[in-house]
């Protein structure tokens, strides 16, 4: 089986437990094999702890819950030294924490203080660890997937854009249509009677980390054309210098992308290509991207928010002033 055709298995895998949110497993998949961190932004119930466990599951990778409170300390999360007797001798052990695994799902990262949060910047950035001078490596397969509620602000502390840049995409996660939504309700009520479709999948045997590395090779050959990534920066540009492109785009920024931004957009653009089957990136390829990649890097004005435009309108007035290459 080829690598395109081992993650359309997982992909199927996971819509069979998660119904509804096709474009939140579809930007999973994007996100892992870009090798990048996610933000999964939604109201309670909408199935991202669900979504991120079922990937966990069929990817044969060892999952970790992180809880965050606010009386959550740095070691709590990154592991600490521990005091052991060895031979008659008291020595330093290290005691890994839980982020130590593939899978990390940091739910409600907005609840615990900076400190916490600023213990994962490392992680995310650098594959690694520092715990009393001493570097740990995180596993090959490593992946950050926080989540946030955008309506229940009262005890949190907003994440910093030096982290939110951390992240490859921020995804937003919105209610099922009603169809759907019907077929969530029998699935759940299958599950509680031990009879649902996804119940068979147990006895399947999990897809390989080595898949994943496999299609991120294949990934890095895929051709972008200088044509594509003029694009690509000029769509970043207009986000830093947006009074070159319109009058009432400049009133509604006050901070674009960092660099990161379009490193990020032409990762996820080659990703988005080869999971259409194609050997080259095209602007549909930039423009399905854009919004993920670079709606928690703009930084709003004051006129932005009393006018109540958000991210994405910003983003859809960008794709409409930058000149698509043809």
């Amino acid at each position: 089986m080829s690598a395109r055709d081992t993650i359309a298995t997982l992909q199927a895998r996971m819509e069979e437990s998660i119904i509804g949110q096709r474009d939140l497993i579809r930007q999973m998949i994007v996100g892992l094999l870009a090798n990048g961190h996610l933000l999964l932004e939604s109201l309670p119930g909408l199935a991202k702890t669900r979504a991120v466990k079922s990937m966990a599951k069929n990817l044969d990778a060892d999952m970790r819950r992180i809880q965050f409170t606010p009386d959550l300390l740095p070691s709590d999360i990154t592991g600490t030294e521990v005091l052991h007797q060895q031979g008659g001798q008291n020595v330093f052990q290290f005691q890994p924490g839980p982020i130590f695994g593939n899978v990390i799902l940091a739910d409600e990262i907005n609840r615990a203080p900076a400190k916490v949060q600023a213990a994962l910047l490392e992680a995310m950035e650098e594959r690694q660890i520092t715990v009393a001078g001493t570097t740990h490596k995180m596993p090959d397969l490593f992946i950050v997937m926080g989540t946030q509620n955008p309506i229940e602000q009262e005890g949190t502390y907003p994440l910093p854009e030096a982290q939110l840049d951390r992240f490859l995409m921020k995804v937003l996660v919105d209610y099922p249509d009603k169809d759907s939504e019907i077929g969530v309700l029998e699935l759940v009520r299958g599950e509680e009677v031990g009879a649902s479709a996804s119940k068979g999948t147990e006895s399947r045997a999990p897809i390989e980390p080595a898949s994943v590395f496999d299609a991120r090779g294949e990934i890095h050959a895929i051709h972008v054309a200088p044509a594509i990534e003029q694009y690509v920066m000029a769509l970043v540009d207009a986000t830093r210098h947006p009074a070159n492109y319109d009058k009432q785009l400049a009133t509604w920024i006050q901070v674009g992308s960092s660099p990161r931004g379009g490193i990020s957009l032409e990762r996820t653009s080659r990703v988005h290509a080869w999971l259409e089957g194609r050997d080259h990136v095209t602007p549909d390829d930039v423009r399905a991207m854009v919004h993920p990649v670079l709606r928690h890097r703009i930084i709003l004005s004051y006129d932005a928010s009393a006018e109540g435009v958000h991210a994405d309108q910003v983003i859809d007035k960008i794709l409409e002033l930058v000149a698509v290459p043809a």
